[in-house]
């Protein structure tokens, strides 16, 4: 368990502010954010290599806030991977081994072992990277702390080193906090993510609410949502645009409208009347060449303006009255819809798509 309260550091003019989370026993934390956001910092923080200043930290349910890092019961894996360079690979996968038998393990694991004797210089980085997680697990951590293990790992090296460490992960179940900045990394492997922005947390949660449900139009746009669209929200009590007479009164009093430029969608939320924003996620639109005969109500003639084909899938930008929406089809279909700039769509989608912030 990684539990932070407060906690504020520093490490030259940069600083860790207020920064709370947690990260339940045997999960797979993840932390995300840009360049200089904070997160080989925060990562140092916990490990104990800098120093608390304010708030506490607890791992394994354990106050270690002031402990040394040498008691904190933790590997830690840089991005650059930081070996011995005095020592052989076997060497230093076996530093802090429990034993010769777990050593030769976790080389076989992670595909190192027939480097044993090659001296650190002979390395190459993505060589580096795996004997550093090789090292790190042969420790028999409590907590694992990576700072984007894989980045230096060809595609194919990639894949296979996140499948040696999920194995193990799975085995053990020790608690992992990985920073990285690939999205589809962060919702394959991760039970809780972490959002950091200028040393502070903009949102924590499961990796589908950060991406599903954004806390502003800034996460949004982070996480890659497409559609980010400001304008007026109005709660309605009637109109219902998206559920049956049946469930309606059940959930009215979450209908809301929202105006956009010269057009007016709908959705479902709690908000406070005025400005807003909806959040719509391309691959939630739907396009045709005629409105469809169905209960979504948000459906509105277009043209499309560009196709930016990306092997199976395809992002169609169509322009709705000024405004313009994002959709992501399989390219087979907008082949079969005979898409290209010009051409006549309605794009469609529920209220349930539309997420207001």
């Amino acid at each position: 368990m990684i539990e932070l309260r407060a906690v504020s550091a520093r490490a030259g003019r940069f600083a860790l502010s207020d920064v709370t989370f947690d990260v339940p026993q045997g999960a797979y934390g993840i932390v995300i954010g840009a360049a200089g956001a904070g997160k080989t910092t925060l990562l140092e923080t916990i490990a104990g290599i800098l120093p608390v200043q304010r708030g506490a930290i607890r791992l394994g349910g354990d106050d270690v806030t002031r402990l040394p890092p040498e008691r904190r019961r933790l590997s830690l894996v840089y991005q650059h991977a930081f070996l011995f360079p005095h020592l052989t690979v076997r060497e230093n996968i076996a530093y802090g081994a429990l034993d010769a038998e777990t050593v030769d393990r976790v080389a076989d694991e992670f595909g190192v072992s027939v480097l044993g004797d090659r001296a650190v210089r002979d390395l190459s980085g993505g060589e580096r990277q795996l004997v550093a997680l090789a090292r790190a697990i042969a420790r028999r951590p409590e907590v694992l702390l990576l700072d984007e293990p894989f980045a230096a790992l060809d595609p194919r090296t990639r894949a296979a080193a996140r499948r040696a460490l999920r194995a193990t992960y799975y085995e053990r179940r020790f608690t992992v906090l990985q920073v990285t900045h690939d999205f589809n990394e962060a919702g394959i492997l991760g039970d809780v993510a972490i959002l950091l922005d200028g040393g502070r947390v903009l949102q924590a949660g499961t990796p589908e609410e950060l991406f599903q449900k954004p806390a502003s139009p800034y996460i949004a746009e982070f996480v890659g949502a497409e559609n980010v669209l400001s304008g007026m929200a109005q709660p309605i009590g009637a109109a219902a645009p998206d559920w049956t007479e049946t469930t309606r009164h059940e959930t009215e009093e979450f209908a809301v409208a929202f105006t956009t430029g010269a057009i007016t969608l709908y959705a479902i939320g709690d908000v406070v009347p005025g400005p807003a924003h909806a959040v719509i996620r391309a691959e939630e639109i739907a396009l045709s060449v005629a409105a469809a005969t169905s209960s979504v109500r948000n459906q509105f003639p277009g043209r499309v303006v560009e196709l930016s084909f990306a092997g199976a899938i395809t992002r169609v930008t169509v322009d709705v009255s000024g405004t313009q929406f994002v959709a992501a089809v399989t390219t087979r279909s907008a082949r079969e819809l005979g898409l290209a700039p010009g051409v006549a769509v309605v794009a469609g989608f529920k209220a349930t798509a539309v997420h207001l912030c």
